[in-house]
C-alpha cells in the first residue's frame, strides 16, 4: 500500500503520506499554553496527560471529591474567579481531562478573542498523538531508467526528495500534504525554467 494522496498533473511528482511512529508527545513542547489537570485515568490503564495540572491544580483537589459536580464547579471556580475556560476530554480510549487557561493567560496570547479554539487545538492535537493518528508527507520524484546494455529496456520508479514528519491528526496530514506537492511542484517549474 503506497498511500499516495495526490500526482501532479504531468505526473511527475507525487506525495504520499505515512505513518509516524516517532512523532513526540505534544505535550512535552515548551510552547504548549494549556494546562491540563488528569481526572480520570481509568483505574491506571492510561498515563496522564501532563504531570503537574498547571496553576489552579490545588483548587481541582479541594473540588474533586464531588464525583458528580466537580467539573461543573471547578469550571464555574475558573470562569468567575480567574476570567478563564475549561474544557472537558473525555476520549473513549484515553485519559479524562480538563483543559484551561486563565483570564490572564489568554489576554497575554491573543487578548482572549481566540483563546477556546486554542485550547481546543491543543486538545485535538494531544488526542490525535494518543491515539496514534500521527503522520508525515513524502514528495517523490518520477525518474526513468534504462539500461547501459540495452537502451530499449526501461523502467520507471520514484525516488523520495522530500519529506516532513510531525503532523498531528490525518484530516490536516492531508491538507498539508497536498499544499506541500503543489508549492514543490511549482518551485520545481521556477527553477526549470
Amino acid at each position: 500500500m503506497t498511500n499516495v494522496l495526490d500526482t501532479t498533473e504531468d505526473g511527475r511528482y507525487r506525495v504520499r503520506l505515512v505513518h509516524d511512529d516517532h512523532a513526540p508527545n505534544p505535550r512535552r513542547d515548551r510552547d504548549t499554553q494549556v494546562h491540563v489537570i488528569t481526572i480520570d485515568t481509568h483505574l491506571g490503564q492510561y498515563m496522564p496527560v501532563d504531570r503537574d495540572g498547571g496553576p489552579l491544580a490545588e483548587a481541582w483537589h479541594r473540588l474533586c471529591w464531588n464525583r458528580w459536580k466537580g467539573v461543573e464547579i471547578f469550571t464555574r471556580y475558573v470562569s468567575i474567579f480567574h476570567g478563564g475556560i475549561v474544557l472537558e476530554s473525555a476520549p473513549d480510549k484515553g485519559a479524562r481531562s480538563l483543559w484551561y487557561m486563565t483570564g490572564e493567560e489568554m489576554v497575554a496570547l491573543d487578548a482572549g478573542l481566540l483563546s477556546e479554539g486554542y485550547i481546543e487545538a491543543e486538545m485535538e492535537e494531544y488526542e490525535a498523538w494518543a491515539e496514534g493518528d500521527t503522520w508525515a508527507w513524502v514528495i517523490e520524484e518520477r525518474v526513468g531508467w534504462t539500461r547501459d546494455s540495452n537502451p530499449d529496456e526501461s523502467m520507471q520508479t520514484w525516488d523520495e526528495v522530500d519529506s516532513c514528519f510531525g503532523f498531528y491528526g490525518g484530516a490536516f496530514a492531508r491538507a498539508q500534504a497536498r499544499n506541500a506537492l503543489r508549492v514543490y511542484a511549482s518551485q520545481s517549474a521556477d527553477i526549470a525554467t
